[in-house]
């Protein structure tokens, strides 16, 4: 056979004689990527609303570490109070964390022990994050609790008056 006739022959086979893939499985990879992709994209959107879930538990935590720091800075209970939330709430905003419901518990019971004392203030934050927040605006109803407890010293030789 010479090179113009293999040429041809070549030519001459039809398009499925070429393929190594058996006729009656041609098209099966575009049903199987369409039984995998959903699977596929739903998981990488689980992964990326957990990853947002712990970010937010962390900025809870920030939240609730400074509203605990501001309060153990305070010299009276009325005080602890006010600049523990005022600390919390601006440090929500500033890392861009929106809550729903917000509450700030702060203990504050040993604020006004005498000085030489060893006394602590604790301060809980409850957020309760809009689900549709943690995966994308509107795509999930609900929310979701992230708390945090943080803890405080006072200051054992601090003015407790003014």
């Amino acid at each position: 056979m010479t090179p113009s006739q293999r040429t041809l022959h070549r030519q001459a086979r039809p398009r499925h004689a070429r393929s190594s893939v058996p006729m009656r499985e041609r098209g099966s990879v575009v049903a199987e990527a369409l039984v995998i992709l959903p699977v596929f994209i739903a998981t990488v959107a689980l992964v990326g609303m957990a990853a947002r879930l712990v970010i937010a538990q962390q900025v809870t935590e920030t939240a609730a570490a400074d509203a605990a720091r501001a309060a153990s800075i305070a010299r009276t209970v009325t005080t602890a109070q006010t600049d523990a939330r005022a600390a919390a709430d601006r440090s929500l905003a500033d890392q861009g964390l929106r809550c729903a419901q917000l509450a700030v518990d702060v203990d504050t019971s040993q604020v006004g022990t005498p000085a030489g004392q060893r006394s602590t203030v604790t301060a809980t934050i409850t957020c309760h994050v809009a689900l549709g927040d943690l995966a994308a605006p509107g795509l999930l109803p609900g929310t979701v609790r992230v708390q945090a407890v943080m803890t405080s010293p006072l200051d054992r030789f601090r003015s407790t008056t003014p």
